[in-house]
């Protein structure tokens, strides 16, 4: 070996890069000027030979060490451009690019904001970024791994060996870089990190935008890009999703929605057209996405998330994805995103102690596990981690264009103690059970979303009764837009499926969520979670024969409709499916050429049109003033009636409900005097019941029920629901009915004058005939008085 050449190299350095424990290899690889000369050195296991390429000219690089460390001083500076050509076996050369000619990091203020937890877009930062550096196309990696010994990039472009690309750590930030040449989009790539006990592991990229299709798990280099075309659904998201504004959101599952003829999936741009017909049919205003991002179960439905930032690869492309959400809407469906912060699965190559340490976990096993599902927690404590989470969130929203994330198992996150048992828990710093840097986190997030995209909805599934779930921020509450009422739905399905006979000693069931009705904006909500895991489907909730169960499912969906609440469906249940949800097929769309379903299809389809038709059912949908109850205490007829209000008083709907299994009549108290006519039966034979509609308008009474002053007799069909609206009388009507009234009014008292005269002229008749008989009286007895006088006088 070169005696200058040997004395100018760090060999305890060079030992490290070997034996790849070199957390900082840029100091010992690459390009490094000595006075007037430059070391080039390179790590190229397994080469017999290498040689430096500079333009035209090759300079054969001296082997100082049999695993493949070369080295070759050069006189002069550095040069702009140069590679390594190296020879192998069997006569194979390989040229590359050096890696560690490239001196980029992370910028030391986006470090900062990442550590402090306020980077909202580290991703632009973090991950695998294709990028051209000094005219040299590649990939730039970073990945936070503090505690990790040695850090490498792998992939199929270094034949996954983890001695060829480590990268360098940034001290400061624990983070680790490294620019590799000629790595494309589309190439796949891991980090093999080594950890403290030589202990090694490859783990996925929890901020790469791709990842393969399972059961591979490595992570794919991709570049989004998309030109957009929904700008006019963006700038009038606001106006379309609030609270006064009709929201009905279809849930569904991407590969069970539609699939090809052979049973494979369909891409997303596929079922983007698929979607957009059966939506716009059905007139919902929303889909909801069970989640998209990477997951290794399919029986998980995307619940187990490894891949944070890289859309499923089961339906195609990050850009296939977009095209779906840019396809709806410019169709005008807003799309809401399933997300999943709560917990991770434990696979190798997930999160779970990625860099040896619980690093995205918490320390205490207490918080660390999660005992029901079998997974990992995350620690939202941790800067860093709860950065992860929250721009992953605005990620789906800025560059997805996502409309509204719902948070899955928030209660999961609220409390300690959530799935453990007494002594399984560790309490927070007062001794309670909040996880109160979980509570944090929610409202950093919640925050943020709403000062970078106002519009977006923040959904909470959240069961239990933590205060102020859509509370605002400045006033305590956790600040999400909506929260699912878990509590009505698990009553009414409750309330449902008795026997009929039997719901009138359950009639609180039914009314009960009314008293909590506006403690928080909530989604009446009929989800997935309800139709799995030997839940049975709607239909087969209902009791009853087939006929039964149909009328108490199409009398259910109108109940939900015509309830306060945004509105949420499950995908199947609106035809009617007899089984489960079942990710491994899709929707039986079969039945709807079977009239019950096929009427079912047409209900909802009109209960839709109905809900985003008429103000009453959206308008005041959030404040008790939009409600009001007419009979909701005739538990023995199993009988409600209700109003729903708009801003216009006369704009309101009457609602009129049979739980019972038998025809009855009600004398139904309503708001104003009028007409009242029907609008929605769901006994009707177009939704696969026996009524016809009824078109002679229903005209109140001036009859006294339920405190109203006026009241109109309605007949309900058996497990049915009808809908009402207000029909005022015309000005001509009005005259009429005053002419009758006063007519009324005359005869009435017309009548009273006659009883009154029969009345007085019996009393007169009956005076007068006591007169007589009072006269005749009188002459009887003055004649006796005279004989009596006459008969004295004689004696």
């Amino acid at each position: 070996m070169n005696n200058k050449l040997y004395k100018l190299m760090n060999w305890p350095r060079i030992e490290a890069v070997i034996y790849s424990e070199e957390d900082n290899p840029h100091e010992v690889l690459g390009p490094k000027e000595i006075g007037k000369s430059v070391l080039f050195q390179t790590f190229c296991p397994g080469a017999e030979k290498v040689a430096l390429v500079i333009g035209s000219k090759k300079y054969d690089m001296e082997c100082v060490d049999e695993e493949g460390f070369f080295a070759y001083l050069k006189s002069g500076k550095v040069p702009e451009h140069y590679c390594y050509e190296a020879y192998f076996e069997e006569d194979i050369v390989s040229t590359y690019q050096d890696a560690y000619q490239f001196q980029i990091k992370m910028p030391v203020e986006e470090a900062q904001k990442f550590h402090k937890g306020i980077h909202y877009t580290v991703y632009e930062q973090l991950g695998a970024h294709p990028m051209t550096v000094n005219d040299v196309e590649g990939t730039f990696f970073a990945v936070w791994a503090p505690n990790a010994v040695r850090v490498s990039v792998v992939g199929d472009f270094n034949h996954w060996d983890g001695r060829m690309h480590p990268m360098s750590r940034n001290e400061e930030s624990g983070i680790f870089e490294l620019f590799i040449p000629d790595v494309q989009e589309g190439d796949c790539y891991k980090f093999e990190i080594k950890a403290k006990g030589d202990v090694i592991s490859l783990k996925a990229d929890p901020y790469g935008f791709g990842a393969q299709l399972r059961p591979d798990t490595a992570s794919v280099v991709r570049d989004l890009s998309y030109e957009w075309n929904d700008e006019d659904w963006i700038n009038n998201r606001l106006e379309v999703q609030n609270n006064h504004a009709p929201v009905s959101i279809y849930e569904f599952y991407l590969g069970s929605f539609l699939r090809n003829q052979d049973g494979s999936y369909k891409n997303y741009r596929e079922l983007a057209k698929d979607v957009i017909s059966y939506v716009k049919e059905m007139g919902y205003t929303h889909v909801e996405l069970m989640p998209v991002m990477e997951h290794p179960l399919d029986a998980s439905w995307g619940y187990q998330v490894i891949g944070y930032y890289a859309p499923t690869a089961r339906y195609g492309s990050a850009e296939d994805l977009m095209y779906f959400v840019d396809m709806l809407h410019q169709a005008g469906i807003g799309v809401i995103f399933d997300w999943v912060p709560a917990h991770f699965p434990k696979d190798g190559h997930g999160l779970s102690r990625f860099d040896g340490t619980s690093l995205y976990e918490p320390f205490d096993p207490n918080k660390a596990h999660h005992p029901h599902w079998g997974t990992m927690l995350f620690d939202y404590g941790r800067p860093e981690v709860s950065n992860y989470l929250i721009a992953n969130a605005l990620y789906w929203v800025e560059m997805y264009h996502a409309d509204g994330i719902r948070i899955d198992a928030v209660s999961s996150m609220l409390y300690l103690d959530y799935g453990r048992k007494e002594g399984e828990w560790t309490a927070n710093i007062y001794g309670g059970n909040e996880n109160l840097e979980a509570v944090e986190f929610i409202k950093h997030l919640n925050s943020i979303m709403k000062k970078r995209n106002p519009g977006v909805l923040m959904i909470a599934e959240e069961s239990t009764a933590w205060p102020k779930v859509t509370g605002s921020l400045e006033e305590g509450g956790l600040g999400f837009d909506l929260k699912w009422n878990m509590g009505l739905m698990n009553d009414y399905l409750g309330y449902i499926s008795f026997d009929p006979y039997f719901r009138s000693y359950h009639h609180n069931e039914l009314t009960f969520g009314m008293l909590y009705q506006y403690s928080e904006n909530f989604i009446t909500v009929f989800s997935h979670d309800e139709v799995v895991h030997g839940k049975s489907s709607m239909l087969g909730k209902m009791p009853g024969e087939t006929e039964d169960k149909f009328a108490n499912l199409r009398l259910t969906y109108a109940y939900q409709m015509t309830y306060p609440g945004k509105k949420h469906l499950f995908m199947g249940q609106d035809i009617g499916e007899f089984e489960e949800f079942d990710e491994n097929r899709q929707t039986n769309w079969e039945l709807t050429s079977y009239p019950a379903h096929e009427g079912l299809k047409t209900l909802v389809k009109d209960l839709n049109k109905l809900y985003t038709t008429y103000p009453a059912l959206y308008e005041l949908d959030a404040v008790p003033e939009g409600f009001e109850w007419i009979n909701c205490i005739n538990a023995q007829g199993c009988m409600l009636s209700y109003v729903r209000k708009a801003l216009k008083p006369e704009e309101f709907l009457l609602v009129v409900a049979n739980f019972q299994g038998n025809q009855q009549t009600f004398r139904v108290g309503v708001p104003m005097e009028g007409k009242y006519k029907e609008l929605l039966n769901t006994d009707h034979v177009s939704y696969g019941g026996k009524s016809k509609t009824n078109r002679k308008l229903l005209r109140s009474q001036e009859i006294s029920c339920d405190e109203k002053e006026n009241s109109i007799d309605v007949e309900m069909a058996p497990l049915s629901l009808k809908v009402f609206s207000f029909v005022p009388y015309t000005a001509k009507e009005k005259e009429e009915i005053e002419k009758a009234k006063a007519i009324v009014i005359a005869k009435e008292r017309t009548n009273r004058a006659r009883e009154e005269f029969a009345l007085a002229k019996e009393a007169y008749e009956k005076a007068n005939q006591a007169l007589r008989l009072a006269e005749k009286e009188l002459e009887e007895a003055l004649k006796a008085e005279k004989v009596i006088e006459n008969g004295s006088k004689k004696a």
